[in-house]
């Protein structure tokens, strides 16, 4: 099972802060470094130092890592148009040598949207408008140079594009399409995605939207003789410690309410957490998001690094 760190500094994280854990990631023998892609944070704390742009520090990270792979869960099409969301993350592949995982999603957090002054329409029109951006952006990566490409929707239009510059990764970064909704995500996934994430709940939850993708899967005609296997992955929330107390004390934050919806962490020891990821492989998982809450925690990457990688390459 591969295995990735997932942050969400919009809880409170400079660039340092998000360096230091990536470079530690990647020592450690974790697969990926994914942030959230966030302007606020989602309950009463305000996050201070404030927001760091996803795309921004990611194209830094791409410079000062060099095997671990950098992504968003998920950026926003709200945030960005996707003519120039395309070139973004092209330009940050470039810059990692081919490392970019570009999740992406319809965005969901009014406050954020009003608190910035970006447009926050309703649920259907963000869905139309996200099918359209993984359009325009796939098209533009796979547009074979020196020629142009064009584009009408009812939300974006392209005029005889250059289609410039090309990511490293051919045909383009893999897609990531992640949520529990019922009938346009699997859809979405089934079309354009190249991994699809269920984030952060139980078991049982994650068997059972992974059988609507592959449904749609069916349904869209989508074989794996035409493009690679859709890749599965899950997210975990993850509060372990060597003793119950210390656990509990990586829980706290977890109890404090905000935006997010119920989740089902992982709250407890090494063996626990690696219980769970046998149960999610059970099901089909073969990628693991593992979040973790306080970037400034070095000591519970290092014990998952130490305690749980080797037990899931099969080293330990």
């Amino acid at each position: 099972m591969r295995l990735t760190v997932f942050t969400e500094p919009h809880r409170g994280a400079t660039y340092d802060d998000q360096l230091r854990f990536a470079r530690l990631a990647e020592a450690g023998g974790f697969e990926g470094f994914l942030r959230a892609d966030h302007y606020q944070a989602l309950g009463a704390d305000p996050g201070l130092p404030g927001p760091t742009d996803a795309w921004v520090t990611l194209a830094g990270l791409a410079r000062e890592t060099s095997r671990i792979r950098l992504g968003t869960l998920v950026t926003s099409a709200t945030f960005r148009l996707p003519g120039p969301l395309a070139v973004l993350v092209a330009q940050v592949d470039q810059m990692s040598g081919g490392r970019v995982d570009l999740g992406i999603g319809a965005g969901w957090y009014e406050r954020e949207h009003a608190s910035y002054g970006i447009p926050f329409p309703a649920v259907g029109e963000r869905f139309d408008r996200l099918s359209e951006q993984l359009d325009v952006i796939t098209g533009l990566w796979r547009t074979p140079p020196g020629e142009t490409f064009t584009y009408v929707g009812d939300h974006y239009e392209l005029r005889d594009s250059p289609a410039l510059p090309k990511p490293v990764q051919a045909p383009g970064p893999p897609i990531i399409i992640g949520g529990s909704g019922p009938k346009r995500t699997p859809e979405l996934a089934a079309r354009f995605a190249d991994e699809f994430n269920m984030p952060f709940r139980t078991v049982a939850d994650t068997a059972d939207m992974y059988d609507r993708v592959l449904e749609a899967c069916d349904r869209f005609g989508r074989t794996d003789s035409d493009r690679a296997p859709l890749v599965l992955s899950a997210g975990v929330v993850v509060a372990i410690g060597r003793t119950d107390a210390e656990s509990q004390r990586r829980a706290a934050p977890l109890h404090v309410k905000t935006a997010l919806p119920p989740e089902d962490p992982v709250v407890g020891s090494p063996a626990q957490l690696v219980d769970r990821l046998g149960e999610f492989a059970a099901i089909g998982t073969t990628r693991v998001h593992l979040r973790l809450i306080d970037l400034a925690d070095l000591d519970h990457l290092e014990l998952i690094a130490s305690e749980v990688l080797p037990q899931v390459n099969g080293t330990g």
